[in-house]
């Protein structure tokens, strides 16, 4: 079949791989020739601090795709397969993607679909620009399962609580859905890059260093980058599966599948996740079936963002937006000692702690410590929402802005408000002899497995243990928030 267009250009986002890629497939496959690009965004780069770990990863990644592109141009005797792989820009995509469309003289740009409200403006100006320049711009759903109104209510409205969702999602499933993009067979269209086009890396690199694009090295990431690192922590993931649902709230085990940063970046594909996770459970793995409802909470969230932007800044019951927070020094204060771990709760403090060290948090803290703030402080949960946005290396806005309205009770399918986790009885629940405590709060490794969930029962711990009081009695922040939460009393 003839191509239909002479040439084009792929623009990668949050799908760093060169394999089961929805819009390189696509460009391959109805293209002559076929370039690939990757724009280091100066809007979002430029107030991120000269230190970020998410830009460790995606250039660490990006070495890896412009790997696999030439890997596949050679596997396929593409023409002057040296000279392929992957341009890199850093600027405006608004100015970058048409102003190297016209460079190139292709017709279209192939890209993924972002449904993030601010990547779904930056796309229209894109697509406007384009058009200028002689090009046309097209998305496809790459980035999860089922998006948009693929799974909707009787009524052909959005869900809002996930149970039915999940039942439909799972209905709907099948072989289609979750079959790979065939990228390989094509790949003899991707096409050398020409001598003067990209960014110039030094020292015959060929991805800018973390200096030439303004950042400074972080310590080690602790989790591996690219394609090769997903595939790693798959391997090691597929061998602890079945007792998933066993170990995932324990964060002193080796539970999670440690992927949530893959699957942000796109470095693995969702619909390899998902026929693993979904052949595992017709197979009978109860941890598989787990894991497989934390896959489809992701879609869940994605289409709450689409069908309700709002939640975006605000409540999704948008009754909520009436409470009052929590303000002023002592609010401040509060919040501060959130952030660097100092709460005197041992618990919420190894989380802050985790997170400021290594940009990761485990599951069932980001509800705990989410709830504490919340609830024990009364701090508005759009300040834990940015702090995360900033912090996580796995920052993903949907589900970032799902879990903290899941913990406030102002969210789609939202624990009630009265809901109040106590954080010493999920110290002693979920980390039970205090390992993972004694990890990141290692001035109390010395207490009893029973006294390192409250070390103010003991009294004074002496000048020799720098260990704050707890910031606020739970008993009497908890009846203060059920009084906040008057407002919405029913709703």
């Amino acid at each position: 079949m003839k191509p239909q267009f002479d040439s084009a250009l792929v623009w990668f986002r949050r799908d760093l791989r060169s394999t089961d890629h929805a819009a390189l497939h696509y460009a391959l496959k109805q293209s002559r020739r076929v370039w690939c690009v990757f724009v280091f965004d100066t809007g979002i780069l430029d107030p991120l601090p000269r230190v970020d770990r998410r830009v460790v990863f995606i250039r660490d990644s990006l070495v890896e795709l412009d790997q696999g592109l030439r890997h596949l141009a050679r596997d396929q005797e593409a023409p002057h397969a040296s000279e392929a792989g992957l341009i890199v820009l850093h600027g405006d995509p608004l100015k970058e993607i048409p102003r190297l469309a016209q460079k190139l003289g292709v017709q279209a740009v192939f890209a993924n679909h972002d449904d993030e409200p601010a990547a779904l403006t930056r796309d229209a100006q894109v697509r406007g620009r384009l058009s200028d320049v002689g090009a046309a711009l097209f998305t496809s759903k790459d980035h999860v399962i089922f998006e948009r109104n693929e799974v909707l209510t009787a009524n052909d409205t959005p869900y809002g609580v996930f149970t039915p969702y999940k039942n439909n999602w799972l209905k709907k499933v099948d072989d289609f859905y979750l079959q790979a993009y065939p990228v390989a067979k094509y790949a003899q269209h991707l096409a050398a890059i020409p001598p003067d086009v990209g960014l110039k890396a030094a020292k015959g690199e060929r991805i800018p260093s973390l200096g030439e694009l303004g950042f400074e090295a972080t310590e080690d990431l602790k989790i591996p980058t690219g394609m090769s690192g997903a595939q790693a922590l798959l391997d090691d993931f597929l061998e602890r599966i079945d007792h998933y649902h066993d170990t995932r709230d324990f964060p002193g085990v080796k539970g999670p599948s440690y992927l949530s940063t893959h699957l942000r970046f796109g470095t693995v594909s969702i619909r390899l996740l998902a026929r693993l996770a979904w052949d595992r459970r017709q197979a009978g793995s109860a941890g598989a079936h787990t894991w497989l409802s934390e896959l489809i909470w992701r879609d869940f969230y994605h289409q709450v963002m689409h069908h309700h932007p709002h939640v975006i800044g605000h409540s999704f019951k948008r009754e909520y937006d009436k409470i009052k927070w929590a303000h002023g020094k002592q609010a401040e204060a509060r919040f501060a000692a959130w952030c660097g771990g100092r709460t005197g709760y041992p618990l919420v403090d190894a989380a802050m702690r985790q997170i400021n060290q290594t940009g990761y948090m485990h599951n069932r803290l980001r509800m705990v410590v989410a709830s504490f703030l919340i609830k024990d402080l009364g701090i508005d949960w759009r300040w834990g929402e940015r702090y995360f946005a900033e912090k996580l290396l796995d920052f993903d806005l949907a589900a970032n802005n799902g879990g903290w309205q899941w913990a406030a009770s102002t969210g789609c399918d939202a624990q009630p408000y009265f809901r109040i986790f106590n954080p010493i009885s999920q110290s002693q629940k979920f980390d039970g002899a205090g390992k993972f405590i004694r990890r990141y709060v290692p001035e109390l490794a010395h207490l009893s497995d029973k006294a390192i969930h409250a070390p103010w029962l003991l009294g004074d711990l002496g000048d020799a243990v720098d260990y704050p009081a707890p910031i606020v009695q739970h008993d009497e922040a908890r009846a203060e928030t059920l009084d906040r939460y008057a407002v919405v009393k029913g709703s």
